[in-house]
């Protein structure tokens, strides 16, 4: 291996055949680890921070995904069959939308997780993925399962907002068959929404870490840009604000009126009685927030990296953003598939307790 390294642009030869040129100007042959390990430590010092950062992201993602994928997807599926089986003292509305999150989460671990990142980091071992020419068809469901987890996100905020602000609707609106339409329907728009993306991408894998993981249709380019930067604003940008405007609103009507309510029940004794109303909105408000705050916090480095990046191919000139930042995003937003399960497990007695039982169930039997 040559070892003439520069700063910025450097290149490492080697005598494999297979060569992979990649957006930070490094050209490598192989990306198996212990190439990329032995990279990152012999010639440190000749490059840049940012290179530095690309491969050492490279070297966490070969155990971060295959981790990542043992471990959400089986819980994902867990906590659908604890929730279906309405036992966790949550009601029926609100089960249909936890189970609705929990399956499109599965979804994306299946279609984004398993099925594109890990090829895209192991690409030597899935090499074969570009003979089968299905990659549009796997970027319309990935893109849609995807709108469906955001989008059940801000079904289930808003009927928690109806629940807690608006009392009048709450009968008609807070229940099973409306969830059920609500969710029947946002995933019906969330494909027709992202059929477009059959269209921008064509049917061969490039196993390219990008957003446009097939190669695209370069015809309409500046076309299929405009779309892709509406599809980032429509998912995650609108629902954030709208995530943080319902929660805005139900947290100040929520501490209204608990003012109110321990101002009418406060004197009447010495010790400050137990108000069950007061404690079922409090643990509504816990699930709600933390389901939110998780779901922003992990979307965000994502969001702002596509459509940075998306803007500045459009034209707009602005400081520019590593790559590294879009691979830890999406990390992160690959993460957030998995974490509503631990939520659940902190925050509702009767899902830890039935969690447990599921967890303990094998051994239980085995035992025996």
């Amino acid at each position: 291996m040559d070892g003439n390294l520069r700063t910025k642009d450097w290149n490492v030869t080697t005598m494999h055949r297979n060569l992979r040129k990649v957006d930070w100007n490094v050209t490598t042959v192989d990306r198996s680890f212990m190439l990329e390990f032995d990279i990152l430590s012999q010639y440190r010092g000749k490059m840049s921070l940012a290179i530095q950062i690309e491969l050492a992201i490279q070297l966490i993602q070969r155990f971060y995904y295959p981790m990542l994928a043992a471990v959400g997807g089986p819980v994902d599926l867990v906590t659908i069959v604890i929730l279906s089986r309405g036992k966790c003292g949550l009601s029926k509305c609100v089960t249909r939308y936890l189970v609705a999150m929990a399956a499109a989460d599965l979804l994306v671990i299946i279609l984004d997780l398993i099925l594109r990142h890990i090829p895209i980091v192991y690409w030597e071992q899935f090499a074969f993925l570009q003979s089968i020419r299905v990659c549009n068809i796997h970027g319309f469901l990935l893109y849609a399962a995807t709108d469906c987890s955001v989008w059940f996100t801000v079904t289930f905020t808003f009927d928690r907002f109806v629940a807690i602000c608006c009392q009048k609707l709450k009968t008609k609106y807070c229940t099973k068959r409306t969830a059920d339409v609500v969710l029947g329907t946002v995933t019906v728009l969330s494909c027709l929404k992202d059929i477009t993306w059959y269209f921008m991408l064509t049917d061969r894998y490039s196993l390219v870490n990008s957003p446009w993981f097939c190669y695209a249709d370069l015809e309409n380019s500046r076309v299929w840009l405009e779309i892709e930067i509406l599809h980032y604003i429509l998912t995650p940008c609108v629902p954030f604000v709208l995530i943080v405007l319902l929660n805005a609103v139900t947290v100040s009507h929520i501490l209204v009126a608990s003012r109110a309510r321990r101002r009418l029940l406060g004197p009447s004794s010495g010790a400050s009685p137990r108000d069950p109303e007061m404690e079922s909105r409090r643990k509504s408000i816990i699930l709600l927030l933390v389901i939110s705050g998780n779901f922003i916090l992990l979307w965000s480095m994502f969001m702002v990296f596509s459509i940075w990046n998306r803007m500045a191919w459009l034209g707009f000139q602005f400081s520019y953003l590593h790559l590294h930042v879009q691979e830890i995003g999406f990390m992160l937003q690959l993460l957030s598939c998995c974490t509503n399960t631990g939520i659940y497990v902190v925050t509702q007695t009767k899902f830890r307790e039935q969690f447990k039982n599921v967890v303990k169930y094998p051994f239980v039997k085995f035992i025996k």
